[in-house]
Parts: structure tokens; C-alpha cells; sequence
């Protein structure tokens, strides 16, 4: 959504299609690499990643986590953005999981940060990417996982901390998301079905324990931002982390398109972190890039402003370069 949260596919792009498309790809245009790794021994569907290498000629410089969307494999991801290709150009080794909670996990729930962290300590160990800056970053619930980590890194002192975070129009704020799937389902009731937000309600309910009405302190614990939390339990965890977010907020489109207005876009969420995070010292590293007429969907190029292709990746990799300098 764009302020949703996924987007529900009726066809979908194979994995194992998409890699072998884009491993050709990658080779024939600048001789990187790309890796397909299982680890769980007879499991495809969860616990995986991909691995695009920078070409033999360029020199590594540091790694990068790039998290999918709900509902999204890794393949999917090469299909709507370049910027693996381009950060391997650029020395930046990424991988493009799949968690050991598959790909419709609820991001920020503790199995899910538990496997990441893991899966980010196994790439760590395997490749021997000790000191090299770290970053990670993902679209939609992607970018919300990404964000948790890099909190959570910060809170918990991990071995491996993100020296810059970045999302693509993530939902950040679930006290906000689920107050507001709320009301349009009661606004659109006999006039327009969205099983989409019926979901997510239910599922946030059920993650958190109740609504933000019963239960506003799971919501405050899990949410990467909240609003109403006077006490900047999550936001303050970054002041001195880079952070930079994409939005497109193309308020006109959702309401032709969905009956969505800025409530239910995510761009509220992400302007109010990175103003809160000025106020809080962290004004010349974080960063909102709102962009205009850049969101579709491949293939076939479909308008859609909450997409991946509303991210730079020349833009992304020289800011990364610039603020993301180290990873401990």
C-alpha cells in the first residue's frame, strides 16, 4: 500500500526464473556475480538469500543488506531495481534474503529480527566482511524490517551495526496504520472490499496482542516510530544513525485508486522520524527524498508510486558512501 504496507501479486515471478534471467544479466553487462544460498538443507521457501558480487576488477568496500517487500522473493527485487547491480559496480557486495519466517513474515516481530540478525552474522563470518561498512535497507515492510534492525542493533549493542539504514516507502507507525485501515474499511463499507487492509488489521491485532486502544505499549515496542510515544522509546535510537527514506506521496493517484488520502499513506510516518530525528541532533544524516512520477511496477512499467523504482540507486550509493562509514 502506499501507505500499504504489500502488494498482493495474482502472478508472480518463479525464483529460480528470475535468478537464472538476472545471473546472465549481471555477468553479460558487468561481469558481477549473483549467488543463490540455501541454509536450510531441503527448504527453498525460507532461510535463503541472494548474493550479488562486484566484478572481479572492483574492490569490495562493504555490504548490504536489501530486504523484499511482504509477499516478495529476492528474484522479484532484481526484476524492480537496479541498485544491486549498481552497488556491486560500486564495491558493495549485497544480499537479498528471504528470512527463516518466509516472505509473508510481519517484519518487526522477535523471530523475524532473530533470523536476520542471525542470517546477517552468518553472511558476516562466511565472507569475511569483519570492518567493512554495513548497510540495510528494503521496500515497504522490507524498509520497516530494516529499520527495526538497525534500532534494535543500537539498543541491544550488536556485533554488527548498520552505518547506514534506508527504506522505500516503509510503514513505520502501526498505532497510525491500524487506526487508519480502520477507518476506510468503515468509510468504503458497501461501496468498496479491500481485503488487503481487512489482513493486516486483523494480523496487527494479533501480533500485538490487541488494538492500540488495549495494547499501545506492544505497539510502541514494535514499531520503529510512533507518534503518540512522548518518550522516543524507538526514534531516539538513531540519532546518530544516516538515514534516509523515499517517498512519493501522489495523494491525487490513491484516491482515484484506492479511496486512500495522506492518513493512509506512509509518507506521514517517514516525514515525522526524520523530523524528529533533527530535533534530536541527527539533522545533516537523516533525510526524506520525495520524488515525483517515479513509481511504477515491472514489468510493464505499471503507475504504482509505492515501488521500488522511486529509489535512486546513483543517488542512494553516493549518499551511502558519503554518511555510511563504518559499521562498529
Amino acid at each position: 500500500m502506499g501507505n500499504r504496507l504489500v502488494h498482493f501479486r495474482e502472478s508472480r515471478l518463479l525464483l529460480s526464473m528470475a535468478v537464472l534471467f538476472f545471473s546472465g544479466f549481471l555477468n553479460e553487462a558487468a561481469s558481477q556475480s549473483i549467488r543463490t544460498v540455501y541454509l536450510t538443507k531441503g527448504d527453498t521457501l525460507h532461510n535463503m538469500y541472494l548474493m550479488v558480487s562486484p566484478p572481479d576488477t572492483v574492490k569490495q568496500v562493504a555490504f548490504m543488506f536489501l530486504i523484499p517487500a511482504f509477499n516478495e522473493v529476492p528474484g522479484d527485487v532484481l526484476v524492480q531495481t537496479r541498485l544491486p547491480a549498481y552497488a556491486a559496480e560500486n564495491g558493495i557486495v549485497t544480499f537479498v534474503p528471504i528470512l527463516a519466517t518466509g516472505v509473508t513474515s510481519f517484519a518487526v516481530d522477535d523471530s523475524t529480527q532473530q533470523s536476520l540478525k542471525t542470517m546477517i552474522e552468518h553472511c558476516v563470518q562466511a565472507y569475511r566482511l569483519e570492518g567493512l561498512p554495513f548497510y540495510i535497507g528494503g521496500f515497504s515492510l522490507g524498509g520497516t524490517c530494516a529499520v527495526k534492525y538497525a534500532e534494535l542493533a543500537v539498543k541491544d549493542n550488536y556485533a554488527v551495526k548498520p552505518a547506514a539504514v534506508f527504506g522505500v516507502d516503509p510503514p513505520l507507525d502501526f498505532e497510525r496504520f491500524y487506526n487508519a485501515a480502520k477507518r476506510n474499511l468503515r468509510l468504503m463499507q458497501g461501496v468498496y472490499q479491500n481485503p488487503e487492509l481487512t489482513y493486516f488489521s486483523k494480523r496487527i491485532e494479533e501480533k500485538f496482542g490487541g488494538t492500540p486502544a488495549t495494547a499501545l505499549q506492544q505497539y510502541y515496542k514494535y514499531s520503529p516510530y510512533s507518534f503518540s510515544d512522548t518518550s522516543q522509546s524507538a526514534v531516539k535510537l538513531l540519532r546518530r544513525t544516516p538515514v534516509t527514506f523515499y517517498a512519493e506521496p501522489e495523494v491525487n493517484w490513491w484516491m482515484r485508486n484506492h479511496a486512500f488520502d495522506y492518513t493512509n499513506i506512509n509518507v506521514i510516518d517517514e516525514a515525522a522520524m526524520i523530523n524528529e530525528l533533527h530535533l534530536l541532533g541527527n539533522y545533516r544524516n537523516a533525510r526524506l527524498v520525495i520524488t515525483e512520477n517515479k513509481g511504477y511496477r515491472m514489468p510493464g512499467k505499471i503507475k504504482n508510486p509505492h515501488s521500488w523504482s522511486i529509489l535512486d540507486p546513483e543517488d542512494l550509493v553516493a549518499w551511502l558512501k558519503t554518511n555510511g562509514k563504518s559499521s562498529r
